[in-house]
Protein backbone atom coordinates (compact mmCIF):
# COMPACT_ATOMS: atom_id res chain seq x y z
CA UNK A 1 0.00 0.00 0.00
CA UNK A 2 1.02 3.41 -1.05
CA UNK A 3 0.76 5.90 1.41
CA UNK A 4 1.71 9.64 1.66
CA UNK A 5 1.43 12.32 5.21
CA UNK A 6 2.11 15.31 6.61
CA UNK A 7 2.25 18.68 4.70
CA UNK A 8 5.20 17.62 2.17
CA UNK A 9 4.26 14.46 0.79
CA UNK A 10 2.91 14.00 -2.31
CA UNK A 11 2.52 11.66 -5.02
CA UNK A 12 3.59 12.82 -9.10
CA UNK A 13 3.22 11.32 -12.18
CA UNK A 14 6.39 11.93 -14.66
CA UNK A 15 5.48 11.59 -18.30
CA UNK A 16 8.10 11.93 -21.54
CA UNK A 17 5.96 11.91 -24.82
CA UNK A 18 5.48 15.56 -25.85
CA UNK A 19 1.93 15.61 -26.91
CA UNK A 20 0.18 12.65 -26.03
CA UNK A 21 -2.40 12.73 -22.77
CA UNK A 22 -3.37 11.23 -19.81
CA UNK A 23 -6.54 10.70 -17.59
CA UNK A 24 -5.14 10.33 -14.07
CA UNK A 25 -7.76 9.11 -10.96
CA UNK A 26 -6.78 8.63 -7.86
CA UNK A 27 -8.91 6.76 -5.36
CA UNK A 28 -7.88 7.13 -1.82
CA UNK A 29 -8.86 7.19 2.17
CA UNK A 30 -7.88 9.84 4.66
CA UNK A 31 -6.51 8.58 7.98
CA UNK A 32 -6.29 11.41 11.18
CA UNK A 33 -2.90 9.91 12.64
CA UNK A 34 -3.80 11.34 16.21
CA UNK A 35 -6.74 9.40 16.40
CA UNK A 36 -5.83 6.42 14.23
CA UNK A 37 -9.22 5.80 12.59
CA UNK A 38 -10.36 7.09 9.49
CA UNK A 39 -11.59 10.64 8.64
CA UNK A 40 -15.62 11.08 8.35
CA UNK A 41 -14.69 12.31 4.47
CA UNK A 42 -13.27 9.40 3.21
CA UNK A 43 -12.90 7.41 0.98
CA UNK A 44 -11.99 10.26 -1.81
CA UNK A 45 -10.58 10.61 -5.05
CA UNK A 46 -8.13 12.95 -7.14
CA UNK A 47 -8.67 13.34 -11.01
CA UNK A 48 -6.08 14.94 -13.10
CA UNK A 49 -5.67 15.54 -16.79
CA UNK A 50 -1.86 15.79 -18.63
CA UNK A 51 -0.45 16.46 -21.90
CA UNK A 52 2.64 16.07 -22.91
CA UNK A 53 6.12 15.57 -21.15
CA UNK A 54 5.53 17.15 -17.65
CA UNK A 55 5.90 15.94 -13.89
CA UNK A 56 2.71 16.56 -12.36
CA UNK A 57 0.91 16.34 -9.04
CA UNK A 58 -1.58 13.76 -9.22
CA UNK A 59 -2.52 13.43 -5.09
CA UNK A 60 -1.88 16.81 -2.99
CA UNK A 61 -0.03 16.36 0.76
CA UNK A 62 -3.07 15.93 2.63
CA UNK A 63 -1.73 18.26 5.60
CA UNK A 64 -0.65 17.80 9.10
CA UNK A 65 -1.56 14.82 11.46
CA UNK A 66 -3.48 13.26 8.28
CA UNK A 67 -2.21 10.09 6.10
CA UNK A 68 -3.63 9.59 2.41
CA UNK A 69 -3.62 5.89 1.38
CA UNK A 70 -4.13 4.90 -1.94
CA UNK A 71 -6.67 2.53 -2.75
CA UNK A 72 -6.30 2.50 -6.60
CA UNK A 73 -4.26 4.55 -9.72
CA UNK A 74 -6.16 4.33 -13.08
CA UNK A 75 -4.25 5.77 -15.38
CA UNK A 76 -5.82 5.87 -19.25
CA UNK A 77 -3.94 7.39 -22.53
CA UNK A 78 -6.26 8.95 -24.10
CA UNK A 79 -4.89 9.81 -27.32
CA UNK A 80 -5.81 8.58 -30.60
CA UNK A 81 -2.65 8.32 -32.32
CA UNK A 82 0.27 8.32 -29.83
CA UNK A 83 1.78 6.20 -27.03
CA UNK A 84 2.58 7.82 -23.46
CA UNK A 85 5.46 6.38 -21.01
CA UNK A 86 4.85 7.50 -17.29
CA UNK A 87 6.56 6.63 -14.31
CA UNK A 88 4.40 7.16 -10.67
CA UNK A 89 6.89 9.02 -7.97
CA UNK A 90 6.57 9.78 -4.91
CA UNK A 91 7.48 13.06 -3.22
CA UNK A 92 8.95 12.47 1.06
CA UNK A 93 9.76 15.12 3.25
CA UNK A 94 13.62 15.94 2.04
CA UNK A 95 12.31 16.20 -0.55
CA UNK A 96 13.50 12.42 -1.86
CA UNK A 97 12.17 10.27 -4.11
CA UNK A 98 10.96 7.00 -4.51
CA UNK A 99 9.90 6.13 -8.48
CA UNK A 100 7.60 3.21 -8.72
CA UNK A 101 7.53 1.42 -12.02
CA UNK A 102 7.63 2.68 -15.48
CA UNK A 103 4.69 1.80 -17.69
CA UNK A 104 4.38 2.57 -21.76
CA UNK A 105 0.56 2.55 -22.58
CA UNK A 106 -0.80 2.78 -26.43
CA UNK A 107 -3.64 4.29 -27.32
CA UNK A 108 -6.58 3.95 -25.54
CA UNK A 109 -4.87 1.93 -23.03
CA UNK A 110 -5.41 1.64 -19.17
CA UNK A 111 -3.25 0.90 -16.22
CA UNK A 112 -4.78 0.19 -13.09
CA UNK A 113 -2.44 0.32 -9.28
CA UNK A 114 -4.54 -1.85 -6.91
CA UNK A 115 -4.03 -1.45 -3.22
CA UNK A 116 -1.02 -3.38 -2.94
CA UNK A 117 0.77 -1.97 -5.75
CA UNK A 118 0.59 -3.95 -8.70
CA UNK A 119 -0.17 -3.01 -11.86
CA UNK A 120 -2.71 -4.61 -14.46
CA UNK A 121 -2.65 -3.40 -17.80
CA UNK A 122 -5.56 -3.43 -20.22
CA UNK A 123 -5.28 -3.10 -24.37
CA UNK A 124 -7.78 -0.45 -26.07
CA UNK A 125 -10.70 -3.43 -26.42
CA UNK A 126 -10.56 -3.69 -22.22
CA UNK A 127 -8.62 -7.31 -22.21
CA UNK A 128 -5.32 -7.43 -19.98
CA UNK A 129 -2.46 -7.06 -21.85
CA UNK A 130 -0.28 -8.90 -20.28
CA UNK A 131 2.61 -8.52 -22.36
CA UNK A 132 2.56 -4.67 -21.38
CA UNK A 133 3.19 -5.27 -17.68
CA UNK A 134 5.91 -7.79 -18.22
CA UNK A 135 5.57 -11.55 -16.40
CA UNK A 136 4.27 -11.82 -12.89
CA UNK A 137 5.29 -14.78 -10.05
CA UNK A 138 3.11 -15.65 -7.58
CA UNK A 139 3.83 -17.63 -4.86
CA UNK A 140 1.45 -18.67 -1.76
CA UNK A 141 2.97 -20.13 1.14
CA UNK A 142 0.28 -22.11 3.75
CA UNK A 143 2.23 -25.01 5.27
CA UNK A 144 3.45 -23.90 8.98
CA UNK A 145 7.15 -23.89 9.53
CA UNK A 146 10.26 -22.99 7.25
CA UNK A 147 9.28 -23.02 3.34
CA UNK A 148 11.66 -21.75 0.53
CA UNK A 149 10.82 -18.97 -2.00
CA UNK A 150 12.54 -19.25 -5.17
CA UNK A 151 13.67 -15.88 -6.63
CA UNK A 152 12.00 -16.58 -10.34
CA UNK A 153 14.61 -16.90 -13.11
CA UNK A 154 12.20 -17.26 -15.85
CA UNK A 155 12.67 -13.42 -15.79
CA UNK A 156 14.40 -10.79 -14.20
CA UNK A 157 12.44 -9.19 -11.13
CA UNK A 158 12.45 -5.66 -10.19
CA UNK A 159 10.05 -5.69 -7.40
CA UNK A 160 8.89 -8.27 -4.83
CA UNK A 161 5.75 -7.73 -3.05
CA UNK A 162 5.59 -9.66 0.53
CA UNK A 163 2.00 -9.90 2.20
CA UNK A 164 2.31 -12.17 5.80
CA UNK A 165 -0.05 -13.15 8.12
CA UNK A 166 0.69 -14.04 11.79
CA UNK A 167 -1.13 -16.76 13.23
CA UNK A 168 -3.88 -16.35 15.69
CA UNK A 169 -3.89 -17.17 19.29
CA UNK A 170 -5.91 -20.10 20.44
CA UNK A 171 -9.21 -20.08 22.91
CA UNK A 172 -9.23 -20.45 26.53
CA UNK A 173 -11.28 -23.77 27.95
CA UNK A 174 -13.85 -23.46 30.15
CA UNK A 175 -14.57 -24.17 33.54
CA UNK A 176 -16.49 -27.00 35.17
CA UNK A 177 -18.46 -26.45 38.61
CA UNK A 178 -21.80 -27.37 39.21
CA UNK A 179 -22.36 -25.81 42.28
CA UNK A 180 -23.82 -21.91 42.68
CA UNK A 181 -21.19 -20.31 42.17
CA UNK A 182 -19.81 -18.21 38.98
CA UNK A 183 -17.89 -20.40 36.23
CA UNK A 184 -16.15 -18.58 33.53
CA UNK A 185 -16.24 -19.49 30.08
CA UNK A 186 -12.56 -19.60 28.18
CA UNK A 187 -11.39 -16.37 26.58
CA UNK A 188 -11.15 -15.65 23.22
CA UNK A 189 -7.69 -15.85 21.54
CA UNK A 190 -6.24 -12.50 19.69
CA UNK A 191 -5.97 -12.09 16.10
CA UNK A 192 -2.27 -12.34 14.67
CA UNK A 193 -0.94 -9.21 12.61
CA UNK A 194 -0.56 -8.35 8.97
CA UNK A 195 2.51 -6.96 7.31
CA UNK A 196 3.55 -6.52 4.06
CA UNK A 197 6.31 -4.45 1.98
CA UNK A 198 7.60 -3.74 -1.57
CA UNK A 199 10.81 -4.51 -1.51
CA UNK A 200 13.62 -4.35 -4.70
CA UNK A 201 14.46 -7.43 -6.40
CA UNK A 202 17.84 -6.82 -6.37
CA UNK A 203 18.07 -6.49 -2.26
CA UNK A 204 16.50 -10.37 -2.28
CA UNK A 205 18.18 -13.05 -2.17
CA UNK A 206 18.29 -16.47 -4.78
CA UNK A 207 16.36 -18.18 -1.86
CA UNK A 208 14.76 -17.11 1.53
CA UNK A 209 13.15 -18.70 4.00
CA UNK A 210 9.43 -18.41 4.81
CA UNK A 211 8.33 -19.55 8.19
CA UNK A 212 4.43 -20.04 8.79
CA UNK A 213 3.51 -19.60 12.02
CA UNK A 214 1.31 -22.34 13.51
CA UNK A 215 -2.19 -21.46 15.03
CA UNK A 216 -1.98 -21.05 18.89
CA UNK A 217 -2.54 -24.02 20.90
CA UNK A 218 -6.49 -24.83 22.27
CA UNK A 219 -6.99 -24.64 26.41
CA UNK A 220 -7.44 -27.79 27.17
CA UNK A 221 -10.13 -28.58 29.32
CA UNK A 222 -8.75 -29.42 33.42
CA UNK A 223 -10.58 -32.18 35.40
CA UNK A 224 -14.15 -32.52 36.90
CA UNK A 225 -14.88 -29.20 38.60
CA UNK A 226 -11.46 -27.76 37.97
CA UNK A 227 -11.28 -24.61 35.86
CA UNK A 228 -9.92 -24.24 32.17
CA UNK A 229 -6.60 -24.17 30.85
CA UNK A 230 -4.90 -20.71 29.03
CA UNK A 231 -5.19 -20.90 25.00
CA UNK A 232 -1.25 -20.39 23.44
CA UNK A 233 0.53 -17.66 21.82
CA UNK A 234 -0.16 -17.89 17.78
CA UNK A 235 3.54 -18.22 15.90
CA UNK A 236 5.01 -15.65 13.94
CA UNK A 237 4.89 -15.55 9.79
CA UNK A 238 8.54 -14.14 8.13
CA UNK A 239 9.99 -13.59 4.96
CA UNK A 240 14.26 -13.73 5.45
CA UNK A 241 15.11 -11.54 8.13
CA UNK A 242 13.32 -8.84 5.96
CA UNK A 243 9.95 -8.78 6.97
CA UNK A 244 7.64 -10.35 10.53
CA UNK A 245 4.38 -10.62 11.45
CA UNK A 246 3.80 -11.84 15.07
CA UNK A 247 0.85 -13.82 16.76
CA UNK A 248 -1.93 -13.04 18.77
CA UNK A 249 -2.08 -14.17 22.23
CA UNK A 250 -3.98 -16.61 23.91
CA UNK A 251 -7.10 -16.70 25.65
CA UNK A 252 -7.49 -17.03 29.52
CA UNK A 253 -9.40 -19.94 30.52
CA UNK A 254 -12.20 -19.96 32.46
CA UNK A 255 -12.07 -19.45 36.14
CA UNK A 256 -14.59 -21.65 38.85
CA UNK A 257 -14.72 -18.03 40.89
CA UNK A 258 -15.66 -14.71 40.32
CA UNK A 259 -12.16 -13.63 38.66
CA UNK A 260 -12.28 -12.12 35.44
CA UNK A 261 -10.79 -13.45 32.54
CA UNK A 262 -8.94 -11.63 29.85
CA UNK A 263 -9.28 -12.02 26.11
CA UNK A 264 -5.74 -12.47 24.15
CA UNK A 265 -4.03 -9.38 23.02
CA UNK A 266 -3.33 -9.10 18.99
CA UNK A 267 -0.32 -9.34 17.59
CA UNK A 268 1.63 -6.38 16.40
CA UNK A 269 4.37 -5.76 13.36
CA UNK A 270 7.14 -5.59 16.11
CA UNK A 271 5.84 -7.92 19.03
CA UNK A 272 3.85 -10.52 19.72
CA UNK A 273 0.39 -10.29 21.76
CA UNK A 274 -0.05 -11.67 25.44
CA UNK A 275 -1.75 -14.37 26.57
CA UNK A 276 -5.22 -13.10 29.03
CA UNK A 277 -5.20 -12.94 32.19
CA UNK A 278 -7.24 -11.78 35.28
CA UNK A 279 -7.10 -8.69 32.78
CA UNK A 280 -7.34 -8.47 28.86
CA UNK A 281 -3.95 -9.84 27.04
CA UNK A 282 -1.49 -7.08 26.47
CA UNK A 283 -1.45 -5.96 22.28
CA UNK A 284 1.51 -6.23 20.63
CA UNK A 285 4.01 -3.31 19.56
CA UNK A 286 4.91 -0.84 17.99
CA UNK A 287 3.32 1.55 20.76
CA UNK A 288 2.36 5.18 19.98
CA UNK A 289 4.39 7.64 22.86
CA UNK A 290 5.34 4.14 23.68
CA UNK A 291 2.48 3.27 26.00
CA UNK A 292 0.28 -0.41 25.12
CA UNK A 293 -3.08 0.99 24.70
CA UNK A 294 -5.55 -0.61 27.46
CA UNK A 295 -9.32 -1.18 28.08
CA UNK A 296 -11.81 -0.77 24.86
CA UNK A 297 -9.51 1.32 23.13
CA UNK A 298 -8.82 0.76 19.12
CA UNK A 299 -5.65 0.65 17.74
CA UNK A 300 -4.09 1.80 14.97
CA UNK A 301 -0.94 1.31 12.33
CA UNK A 302 0.94 -2.18 13.72
CA UNK A 303 -0.32 -2.32 16.89
CA UNK A 304 -2.28 -5.34 18.27
CA UNK A 305 -5.79 -4.93 19.51
CA UNK A 306 -6.37 -4.95 23.09
CA UNK A 307 -7.64 -8.39 24.97
CA UNK A 308 -10.86 -7.51 27.10
CA UNK A 309 -12.46 -8.22 29.57
CA UNK A 310 -15.81 -6.38 29.15
CA UNK A 311 -18.10 -6.87 26.04
CA UNK A 312 -17.00 -4.60 23.35
CA UNK A 313 -19.63 -2.43 21.53
CA UNK A 314 -19.33 -1.18 17.92
CA UNK A 315 -15.75 -0.97 17.80
CA UNK A 316 -13.96 -0.99 20.69
CA UNK A 317 -10.59 -3.35 20.34
CA UNK A 318 -10.45 -3.40 16.77
CA UNK A 319 -6.72 -2.64 15.28
CA UNK A 320 -5.82 -1.87 11.86
CA UNK A 321 -3.15 -4.24 10.92
CA UNK A 322 -2.13 -5.11 14.25
CA UNK A 323 -4.49 -8.79 15.14
CA UNK A 324 -8.14 -7.89 17.04
CA UNK A 325 -7.94 -8.57 20.83
CA UNK A 326 -9.61 -11.57 22.03
CA UNK A 327 -13.03 -11.21 24.67
CA UNK A 328 -13.02 -12.13 27.74
CA UNK A 329 -15.41 -11.97 31.00
CA UNK A 330 -15.50 -9.69 33.72
CA UNK A 331 -15.61 -11.02 37.33
CA UNK A 332 -19.82 -11.20 36.85
CA UNK A 333 -19.84 -12.55 33.20
CA UNK A 334 -22.42 -11.08 30.76
CA UNK A 335 -23.69 -12.09 27.88
CA UNK A 336 -22.62 -11.70 24.41
CA UNK A 337 -18.96 -11.36 24.53
CA UNK A 338 -17.74 -11.08 20.76
CA UNK A 339 -14.61 -10.97 19.32
CA UNK A 340 -12.91 -7.67 17.69
CA UNK A 341 -11.94 -6.75 14.21
CA UNK A 342 -9.37 -5.79 12.20
CA UNK A 343 -9.06 -4.16 9.06
CA UNK A 344 -6.64 -6.15 7.81
CA UNK A 345 -5.09 -8.64 10.71
CA UNK A 346 -6.73 -11.51 11.36
CA UNK A 347 -10.24 -11.20 14.04
CA UNK A 348 -10.42 -12.03 17.74
CA UNK A 349 -11.90 -14.96 19.10
CA UNK A 350 -15.57 -15.00 20.82
CA UNK A 351 -16.13 -15.84 24.73
CA UNK A 352 -17.34 -18.82 25.72
CA UNK A 353 -20.56 -19.37 27.46
CA UNK A 354 -20.55 -18.94 31.23
CA UNK A 355 -22.96 -19.32 34.16
CA UNK A 356 -23.78 -17.05 37.23
CA UNK A 357 -24.45 -17.68 40.58
CA UNK A 358 -27.74 -18.45 39.96
CA UNK A 359 -26.17 -20.85 38.73
CA UNK A 360 -28.28 -19.57 35.34
CA UNK A 361 -26.97 -19.36 31.60
CA UNK A 362 -24.86 -16.77 30.33
CA UNK A 363 -24.49 -16.78 26.83
CA UNK A 364 -20.94 -16.05 24.96
CA UNK A 365 -19.68 -14.50 21.44
CA UNK A 366 -19.44 -14.63 17.84
CA UNK A 367 -15.64 -14.29 16.81
CA UNK A 368 -14.81 -10.81 15.08
CA UNK A 369 -13.99 -10.77 11.28
CA UNK A 370 -11.05 -9.28 9.54
CA UNK A 371 -11.74 -6.53 6.98
CA UNK A 372 -13.54 -4.71 9.46
CA UNK A 373 -13.39 -2.27 12.23
CA UNK A 374 -16.38 -3.45 13.98
CA UNK A 375 -16.70 -6.09 16.55
CA UNK A 376 -18.15 -9.62 15.84
CA UNK A 377 -18.82 -10.47 11.99
CA UNK A 378 -16.66 -14.21 12.21
CA UNK A 379 -17.65 -17.50 13.52
CA UNK A 380 -20.93 -17.90 15.15
CA UNK A 381 -21.41 -18.56 18.65
CA UNK A 382 -22.51 -22.30 19.82
CA UNK A 383 -25.96 -22.86 21.29
CA UNK A 384 -26.63 -23.25 24.77
CA UNK A 385 -29.19 -25.49 27.35
CA UNK A 386 -29.36 -29.01 27.36
CA UNK A 387 -27.13 -30.33 24.43
CA UNK A 388 -25.08 -27.26 23.60
CA UNK A 389 -23.00 -26.89 20.64
CA UNK A 390 -19.34 -26.01 19.27
CA UNK A 391 -18.52 -22.60 18.30
CA UNK A 392 -18.07 -22.07 14.33
CA UNK A 393 -14.82 -21.73 13.13
CA UNK A 394 -13.85 -18.65 11.31
CA UNK A 395 -13.48 -18.26 7.86
CA UNK A 396 -9.87 -18.54 6.03
CA UNK A 397 -8.10 -15.22 5.02
CA UNK A 398 -6.92 -14.47 1.66
CA UNK A 399 -4.84 -11.99 -0.88
CA UNK A 400 -6.64 -9.12 1.00
CA UNK A 401 -7.97 -9.81 4.56
CA UNK A 402 -6.30 -12.21 7.31
CA UNK A 403 -8.72 -14.63 9.18
CA UNK A 404 -11.40 -14.43 11.21
CA UNK A 405 -12.07 -15.56 14.78
CA UNK A 406 -13.66 -18.66 16.07
CA UNK A 407 -17.07 -18.36 17.72
CA UNK A 408 -16.98 -19.06 21.49
CA UNK A 409 -18.69 -22.75 22.90
CA UNK A 410 -21.87 -23.49 24.51
CA UNK A 411 -22.70 -23.42 27.85
CA UNK A 412 -24.86 -25.76 30.00
CA UNK A 413 -26.56 -26.15 33.81
CA UNK A 414 -28.03 -29.40 32.59
CA UNK A 415 -26.22 -32.12 35.30
CA UNK A 416 -23.62 -33.64 34.26
CA UNK A 417 -23.19 -32.02 30.90
CA UNK A 418 -19.92 -30.97 28.90
CA UNK A 419 -19.37 -27.45 27.74
CA UNK A 420 -18.84 -27.29 24.17
CA UNK A 421 -15.75 -26.34 22.29
CA UNK A 422 -14.85 -22.64 20.93
CA UNK A 423 -14.51 -22.40 17.40
CA UNK A 424 -11.14 -22.82 15.57
CA UNK A 425 -9.66 -19.03 14.04
CA UNK A 426 -9.32 -19.08 10.53
CA UNK A 427 -6.14 -19.61 8.57
CA UNK A 428 -4.52 -16.14 8.09
CA UNK A 429 -4.73 -15.18 12.07
CA UNK A 430 -7.82 -16.06 13.38
CA UNK A 431 -7.97 -16.01 17.09
CA UNK A 432 -9.48 -19.44 18.79
CA UNK A 433 -12.92 -19.12 20.35
CA UNK A 434 -13.17 -19.77 23.82
CA UNK A 435 -15.07 -23.15 24.83
CA UNK A 436 -18.03 -23.17 26.63
CA UNK A 437 -18.68 -23.94 30.63
CA UNK A 438 -19.46 -27.88 31.69
CA UNK A 439 -21.64 -28.89 34.65
CA UNK A 440 -19.26 -31.00 37.04
CA UNK A 441 -18.68 -33.98 36.21
CA UNK A 442 -19.33 -32.59 32.69
CA UNK A 443 -15.74 -31.07 31.28
CA UNK A 444 -15.34 -27.52 30.06
CA UNK A 445 -15.34 -27.36 26.37
CA UNK A 446 -11.96 -26.67 25.16
CA UNK A 447 -10.57 -23.82 23.37
CA UNK A 448 -10.47 -23.23 19.44
CA UNK A 449 -7.15 -23.41 18.20
CA UNK A 450 -5.85 -20.66 16.57
CA UNK A 451 -5.55 -20.19 12.87
CA UNK A 452 -2.21 -20.50 11.09
CA UNK A 453 -0.26 -17.80 9.21
CA UNK A 454 -0.28 -17.20 5.87
CA UNK A 455 2.13 -15.66 3.20
CA UNK A 456 1.83 -14.50 -0.68
CA UNK A 457 5.00 -13.28 -2.87
CA UNK A 458 4.65 -11.46 -5.84
CA UNK A 459 7.63 -10.55 -8.08
CA UNK A 460 7.54 -8.54 -11.20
Amino acid sequence: MIQISGASEKLQIVTTAATATLDVQIDFSNWDLTTGNPKVDAPKNQCTSITGAATTDVLAAPGANISSRVKAAIITNTHATLPQTFNLQRILSGPTTFKFKTITLQPNEMAIMNETGVWFVYDATGAVKGTAQGPIDVQVFTATGANTWNKPTSFTPKVVIVKLWAAGGGGGAGASLATAVVAHGGAGGAGGSHCDDMLLAADCNATETVTIGAGGTAGAPGVAGAAGGDGGVGGNTSFGSKLTAFGGGGGRGGAISAAAGGGGGGGGTASAGATGTTAGGVPGAPYANGTAPTGTQNSSAGTGGVGTVAVPTTNQNCAEHGGAGGCGAAATPVAGGVGAGSLWGGGGGGQGGSHNATPAIVAGGAGGASGSYAVSGGGAVGTDGASPTAGTAGADGNSTIGGAGGGGGGTTVTASTAGRAGGAGGRGGGGGGGGGVGQNPGLGGAGGVGGNGYAIVISL
